[in-house]
C-alpha cells in the first residue's frame, strides 16, 4: 500500500499531488520507461490529448502486465513541450489517478526524441511482497 504525504507545514501542492509518496518495506517496485503518445500499430495518435490519453493508456497496460494498477503508483514525471498544454495535462492525469494523487513532477522541456511527441510521461510504482 502507497501512502501519501502533503505535510500541513509545507506550502500546499500546485495541483492535484502529493508532497511524498512512500512504500512499505520488501515492496516490490516497476520502474515504467517514458511512454509517448504511440498506438499499439506503432503510429501517433494525434494531438496533445489523444497522447496524453495514449501515454496514460500505455502506462496502464505496462502496470496491468505486472500485476500492478494505479493506486500502487508512487511518482509520475511528466515532460510537456508546450506550457499551454498544462491544464489539459492536470485534468487528464487527475481523471486517470483519481482519488490517488500521487507524488509528481512536471516540466516544460525544449523538445523530445521524436519532433511530433507532445508529451512523455516516465512512472513509478511499487506494491507491497
Amino acid at each position: 500500500m502507497i501512502r501519501l504525504h502533503t505535510p500541513n507545514t509545507i506550502a500546499a501542492p500546485a495541483s492535484r499531488y502529493s508532497h511524498g509518496a512512500e512504500a512499505g518495506p520488501n515492496a516490490r517496485w516497476l520502474h515504467v520507461s517514458g511512454q509517448v503518445g504511440s498506438n499499439a500499430d506503432g503510429s501517433l495518435a494525434e494531438g496533445f490529448e489523444a497522447q496524453c490519453h495514449r501515454v496514460w493508456q500505455n502506462t496502464l497496460a505496462v502496470l496491468e502486465e505486472s500485476g500492478m494498477g494505479v493506486k500502487d503508483i508512487v511518482k509520475v514525471n511528466t515532460l510537456l513541450m508546450s506550457r499551454e498544454n498544462l491544464a489539459q495535462m492536470r485534468e487528464i492525469r487527475d481523471s486517470y489517478l483519481g482519488d490517488h494523487p500521487a507524488a509528481s513532477t512536471l516540466s516544460i522541456v525544449a523538445g523530445l526524441a521524436h519532433p511530433d511527441w507532445l508529451v512523455e510521461m516516465e512512472t513509478i510504482a511499487a506494491q507491497e511482497a
